[in-house]
């Protein structure tokens, strides 16, 4: 297996097993966050050991989006090895460096070019050994093939040159500037379809996911959760919950918990507590009124995010046609498949804690501040876990277990329900957009005003020519926890400007593909736009009509990424609810690292943007949820699966981006714009329902 178990392996063990050998030690860049003076920090990044098997470091997780296999994928065609003779340690804040988060699909683009420097470097100080072995230059004809440097018919393998004395020095070595990495054109294993590393553990229940970590002498713990947003604890009797065998009650303010040596230990001790528990409560909004909170608690003396071009006023007041829409995202839940897990273990004065986190390093100093405690006093390891989507940028799960484990004195796993995950994790932002725009006389967008209030700034901007444009995000105090989601408000931005976009084109006279081409400048959105409508045959659908069916269209760009969808609906007369029968969907992110990891990522962001867009969104009343659970809140299901067609363009010639995100925002606008296909009634809201009446 190509992948170090990240769940037992510590600083010493890793040592152990990468023994001597080629040390490569990188030179990154700082980010934001990490930069108080300096222009990078030494990482160490890759090893070859003696026995020829390379280990790659990164403190990026694996959390089913594929990092794991393309980041091995690097290493090995850098080296001309086969994957399997690549070995990953992810996520370990011991043993790995700190990466940043895993989020904004930066592994591709930040730190996928740091292993590919660092294995590249690996080479070149590989063959300059071995032309040192050979009595030749490295760069007379040396052939670098299967883990070995090969020439006149003798072979040094990368086991024989770690051991070498000519390596000694590269130990102290940093990673120098002018490496050279292969082409594109040239990969011979990336570009190419590669089966993920974790597949058969995955497929055969070996893999432990943070659910599923178990040490010696283990308590499980559970936690007093309020009834309802808002309420503070007011009194509460945990006599009863003492008296049973094994139960340790802790109480520190307004966090009361308890652990015992089995789940049903735990959870009968937290029920005896909350029986007694009292609560004092506050009034909270609703979701009925939701849209009209955000733009009221709307924060005026904050200067909203966004940019100018020319005058909107004047372009309005020019305008043949003006059009005014507004646009209404609901709060919606991530959904992952494993809810927030953690184990936590004291052991002189250190701190070990198993969770499933997309940000290790932030989780680390969390805890070292919450217990004062420096921060290499304390490590967080992220076995590969069941899904985050943005959600799981925090560690509540790991503060709570490490608090309880304290007090208890025995390492202790908190494992949230589904649904506590439904309501104490925070969710999508919820978005009003207000938009305004005017068309010329020769039907061309001449102004373009695009107000989001609440959800973010993300794919703010249009993508079209227009003269006069004001894009703004307007910051709100919200009324439930929000944070990140997959591609963050890009989702609500995009939906709003592509369903206005084709009120546009129905104002102008215009065919909706024809009118976006032709306010078009990008020419990588332009190939998606066609990709996709060839494919789906756009033109050809548009002259046959089907009762009770329309297809719509709708693309957009985000993380240096592009993406078009078309689609066909037939719509409930009934309910007005959408039925989604076919989607062909087209994206380009620069040069494909893994097609097959590709597709899958393409048609899983499809497939979960098609639950907001059709029915998921989050409903409360009086600080509590009201469908907080999935026979109520309802993800897609396999009978949703349309017919489905993505198409992958290569691009060769550009930088590979991430893909994990920006293949979801096409999908809610396209079905939008079906609906009206096939009813003539604009969709203004998700989830998507044709207006009645």
């Amino acid at each position: 297996m190509s992948n170090v178990n990240q769940s037992t392996v510590n600083r010493r063990e890793f040592l152990e097993i990468a023994g001597a050998g080629l040390l490569i030690v990188a030179t990154a860049p700082l980010s934001d966050a990490q930069r108080g003076g300096g222009a990078g920090t030494l990482e160490t990044r890759l090893h070859i050991g003696e026995d020829g098997f390379i280990t790659i470091l990164s403190g990026k997780v694996e959390e089913g989006q594929g990092a794991l296999t393309e980041l091995a994928m690097a290493a090995a065609e850098e080296l001309r090895v086969p994957l399997d003779r690549v070995r990953m340690v992810m996520g370990d804040t011991d043993q790995t460096p700190n990466d940043g988060g895993t989020s904004g699909s930066s592994t591709t683009p930040r730190t996928f070019p740091l292993v590919r420097r660092a294995a590249a470097t690996a080479r070149d100080l590989l063959l300059a050994a071995a032309g040192r072995q050979f009595g030749v230059d490295a760069a007379a004809r040396l052939e670098v093939r299967d883990g070995a440097v090969q020439y006149a018919g003798k072979r040094y393998g990368y086991a024989d040159l770690a051991r070498s004395p000519e390596l000694a020095a590269a130990y102290k070595e940093a990673l120098p500037a002018n490496t050279t990495v292969t082409p594109a054109k040239d990969w011979q294993m990336l570009g190419k379809p590669q089966v993920r590393l974790d597949a058969r553990e995955l497929v055969t229940g070996a893999h432990r996911f943070p659910s599923d970590i178990v040490r010696p002498g283990m308590l499980y713990g559970r936690v007093l959760r309020a009834p309802s947003y808002g309420a503070t604890l007011d009194s509460v009797d945990l006599s009863e919950a003492r008296k049973m065998p094994g139960v340790t009650v802790v109480r520190d303010g307004g966090f009361v918990a308890c652990t015992a040596p089995t789940t049903f230990a735990a959870r009968k001790a937290l029920a005896a507590i909350s029986a007694t528990a009292r609560w004092k409560t506050v009034e909270q909004p609703s979701s009925n009124d939701l849209f009209g909170y955000l733009k009221q608690h709307a924060r005026p003396q904050e200067r909203p995010q966004g940019q100018d071009r020319g005058s909107v006023e004047k372009g309005l007041a020019e305008a043949r046609t003006r059009l005014k829409a507004s646009y209404q995202v609901p709060y919606v839940q991530h959904a992952p498949m494993e809810p927030r897990a953690a184990v936590a273990e004291w052991q002189d004065g250190r701190l070990t804690v198993w969770t499933g986190t997309s940000n290790p390093a932030n989780v680390r100093q969390q805890l070292a501040e919450t217990f004062r405690v420096a921060q290499d006093r304390v490590r967080v390891v992220v076995p590969h876990f069941g899904g985050g989507f943005g959600g799981k940028h925090t560690g509540e799960a790991a503060t709570e277990a490490a608090r309880l484990a304290k007090e208890a004195g025995h390492p202790v796993a908190v494992q949230w329900t589904r649904a506590e995950e439904f309501m104490w994790a925070y969710f999508r932002p919820a978005a009003l957009i207000e938009i305004e725009a005017g068309l010329d006389a020769g039907n061309a967008i001449s102004a373009w005003d695009f107000t989001n209030y609440n959800s973010g700034a993300a794919a703010l901007d249009t993508p079209y020519r227009i003269p006069h444009t004001r894009v703004r995000f307007v910051a709100s105090d919200p009324p439930l926890r929000q944070s990140s989601y997959r591609v963050l408000a890009a989702t609500a931005n995009n939906f709003a400007r592509e369903a206005f976009t084709d009120e546009l084109a129905e104002a102008a006279g215009k065919d909706p593909l024809e009118f976006r081409l032709s306010h078009l400048d990008n020419e990588r959105l332009k190939n998606v736009l066609n990709a996709a409508a060839q494919r789906f045959g756009w033109v050809e659908r548009r002259k046959k009509r089907r009762p009770g069916t329309g297809i719509g269209l709708a693309c957009g760009t985000e993380k240096n990424s592009v993406v078009a969808a078309c689609c066909e609906v037939e719509v409930d007369r009934t309910s007005g609810a959408p039925r989604l029968i076919e989607v062909v969907q087209a994206f380009e992110c620069g040069a494909i690292l893994n097609p097959a990891n590709l597709r899958s990522q393409v048609e899983g962001c499809l497939m979960m943007g098609v639950g907001p867009a059709l029915r998921e969104e989050i409903l409360f009343q009086d600080g509590k949820l009201t469908n907080a659970r999935f026979a109520t809140y309802r993800v897609p299901r396999f009978r949703d699966v349309p017919k489905l067609d993505a198409i992958l363009l290569d691009r060769k010639d550009l930088e590979s981006a991430g893909a994990g995100e920006t293949p979801i925002i096409a999908i809610a606008p396209a079905i939008a714009n079906a609906v009206f296909d096939a009813t003539g009634k604009r969709v203004h809201a998700m989830p998507i329902r044709a207006p009645r009446g």
